[in-house]
C-alpha cells in the first residue's frame, strides 16, 4: 500500500498520511486558482489507494477522471519541474444525477430525509416546521410510509381535515401552516425536487466499491443543474452525510479511510441553516471519522464554513485569496491563522501572491499534529482535465456496476394509497348510512299516514288485484258482477 498521498512539491515533497485522511480537510481559494485540479488529484490518489470517493461536480468538469490525460505543455513543464514519475491514467467512475439525465438516479424517501432536513429544504419557519414534525409523528403512529411528495401532500391534507381530532394528542394544527407547506412543496416540485424522493432509494453500499484492479470507484454527482436550486443541493449533501453516519458501523482508527467525500461549494450546506441543524452537522463531522469516512469541504472562502466545523478539518490546502474588500482581508487573516506558522513564510502575504496551481498546505502527522505550513506546487492530475462527451458518458453508465438498479422508479403502497383507500371506504360507509337513513325516513312517513288514507289504500289494492284478474273469463264475470252492483246496473 502506498505510504503517503503525494500532494505536491515544496522544498521537500508534501504529502498526507492515509491514516490521517479521515480527519477531514479543507480546499479553499478564489475562483480560478486551481481548486478543481487539486480536488481531481486527491480523488486519483485515494482511488490508487483502493479508497472509494464521492464528489459533487458543480461545473461539469470532473467527468474527465474516467479517461487518461493528454500531453500539454503546462503539464509537461510541471512534471519536469517536480521531477515526477508520471503517466497518464483513467480511473473507474460511476455517474450519479438527482434528475437522472447525466447519471444514475439518486433517490431518498421523505421518511429518510426526516422533518429537520426537509424543513430546511422547504425553508420553513419554526411553526411550520413544528407542523411538519407532527405530520411525521402521525404517519409513524399509523404505520404509513412517507416515500414521495404525494405521500407527504396526502398526510398534510389528512392532518388538516382531522385537526380537531389530533389537537388533544398532538397539539394545535394551524391550517395556514399546512397551506404554506403545501405551497412550498409545489415550488420544490417545479424545481425538480420530486425526482429526489421515491424508490428505489440509494443504497449507500453502492458508493463504497472497488474495481477488479482494487482501485476505489470515484462516484461523481452531476451537480451543475442541481446548483440551480442551492437549497436542494446543500440539503442533499447534508442528508448524505447524516445517512452515512447513521448506517455505517464503527471501525475505530483505520489505516486508510473507508470512503472519502468532497463537497464543492460547501457554503451552500450552511447558508441559512438553523442552529439546531448546524449543531447536528458539527456533531456528525466530529464523530463520522470513527466510521472511516473523511469529509473534505471545497469552498472559495474559509469563512464560509462555521467555526465549529472548521475546527474539525485537520488537512488544509489553501489556494490564493484576493484581498479586495474588508471581508476578503478578514478571510486572508483568518486563513493564515489556521495554519501552524512557518518562520520562513509571511503567510498573510503569501496567500495573496500564490499563482494558479500553488497552495499553502498543512497536513497531520502521525500524532495528529498539524505540520508547518508549506508553499506548495500542486501535482498535475493523471486523468483528463475537463469533461468527456455525452456519448462516452452514456457508454460508461451502461457498463457501470449499478446499471439497471436505479433507472426505473418503483411506487409501492405507502401513505398516499392507504389514505386513498381509507377515504374510499369512508365514502362507501357514508353512502350506506345515507341509504339506511332514507329508508328509515320513508318507513316513518308511511306509518304517519291518516286512517282514511289507509282504507283508500286497501281499496286501491283491491282494484289493482282486480285489474290483474281481468285476463281470465271467470275474473271478467266477477268484475262485471261487482261493478254492476256498485253502479246499480244488471
Amino acid at each position: 500500500m502506498q505510504e503517503t498521498i503525494f500532494i505536491g512539491q515544496s522544498e521537500a515533497p508534501v504529502s498526507m498520511l492515509p491514516k490521517m485522511a479521515n480527519r477531514h480537510g479543507l480546499i479553499a481559494g478564489a475562483t480560478g486558482t486551481g481548486k478543481t485540479v487539486t480536488l481531481q488529484g486527491f480523488a486519483e490518489s485515494f482511488s490508487d489507494l483502493g479508497v472509494p470517493v464521492f464528489l459533487a461536480d458543480v461545473k461539469g468538469d470532473l467527468s474527465g477522471l474516467s479517461q487518461p490525460g493528454k500531453e500539454h505543455p503546462k503539464i509537461s513543464e510541471r512534471v519536469e519541474l517536480m521531477n515526477l514519475d508520471f503517466a497518464f491514467n483513467g480511473y473507474p467512475v460511476t455517474f450519479w444525477d438527482v434528475f437522472g439525465k447525466q447519471g444514475h438516479p439518486v433517490r431518498t424517501t421523505i421518511s429518510d430525509m426526516g422533518p429537520l432536513l426537509l424543513s430546511r429544504l422547504l425553508n420553513l419557519n419554526e411553526t411550520q416546521a413544528g407542523v411538519l414534525s407532527l405530520v411525521f409523528r402521525v404517519a409513524d403512529d399509523n404505520g404509513w410510509l412517507l416515500l414521495d411528495l404525494k405521500d407527504l401532500r396526502s398526510m398534510l391534507q389528512f392532518v388538516a381535515d382531522n385537526a380537531t381530532d389530533f389537537r388533544t394528542l398532538y397539539g394545535n394544527i394551524s391550517a395556514a401552516s399546512v397551506g404554506a407547506i403545501q405551497r412550498r412543496l409545489l415550488t420544490l416540485e417545479d424545481q425538480g425536487g420530486d425526482k429526489l424522493f421515491g424508490e428505489p432509494a440509494l443504497n449507500l453500499q453502492d458508493l463504497i466499491q472497488t474495481d477488479e484492479n482494487g482501485n476505489g470507484v470515484i462516484n461523481i454527482l452531476a451537480a451543475d443543474q442541481l446548483m440551480n436550486s442551492p437549497q436542494m443541493y446543500g440539503t442533499f449533501l447534508l442528508w448524505l452525510l447524516s445517512e452515512l453516519f447513521e448506517q455505517l458501523p464503527e471501525v475505530g482508527d483505520p489505516e486508510k479511510p473507508k470512503l472519502v467525500l468532497f463537497f464543492d461549494e460547501a457554503h451552500l450546506m450552511f447558508d441559512d441553516a438553523p442552529e439546531i441543524l448546524l449543531d447536528k452537522v458539527e456533531q456528525v463531522v466530529r464523530l463520522i471519522r470513527s466510521k472511516g469516512v473523511g469529509v473534505y469541504f471545497v469552498t472559495q472562502n474559509p469563512l464560509d464554513v462555521p467555526d465549529t466545523v472548521l475546527g474539525q478539518l485537520g488537512n488544509r490546502v489553501q489556494h490564493a485569496l484576493r484581498a479586495f474588500t474588508p471581508r476578503d482581508q478578514k478571510a486572508v487573516k483568518a486563513a493564515a491563522q489556521t495554519f501552524r506558522q512557518n518562520p520562513q513564510l509571511d503567510t498573510v502575504q503569501v496567500i495573496t501572491e500564490l499563482g494558479v496551481g500553488e497552495a499553502l498546505v498543512s497536513t497531520l502527522d502521525l500524532k495528529g499534529r498539524p505540520t508547518v505550513v508549506a508553499r506548495t506546487l500542486i501535482k498535475p492530475p493523471q486523468s483528463q482535465i475537463g469533461p468527456i462527451t455525452l456519448k462516452l458518458r452514456e457508454e460508461l453508465m451502461a457498463s457501470s456496476l449499478v446499471n439497471g438498479i436505479y433507472d426505473k422508479a418503483v411506487d409501492r403502497k405507502s401513505a398516499y394509497e392507504f389514505l386513498a383507500e381509507r377515504a374510499e371506504k369512508m365514502a362507501q360507509e357514508q353512502e350506506a348510512v345515507a341509504v339506511e337513513e332514507a329508508q328509515a325516513k320513508e318507513l316513518a312517513k308511511e306509518r304517519k299516514k291518516p286512517a282514511g288514507r289507509e282504507r283508500q289504500s286497501v281499496m286501491e289494492t283491491f282494484l289493482k288485484s282486480a285489474a290483474r284478474a281481468v285476463g281470465s273469463r271467470i275474473g271478467t264475470q266477477i268484475i262485471r258482477g261487482v261493478l254492476g252492483s256498485i253502479l246499480g246496473k244488471r
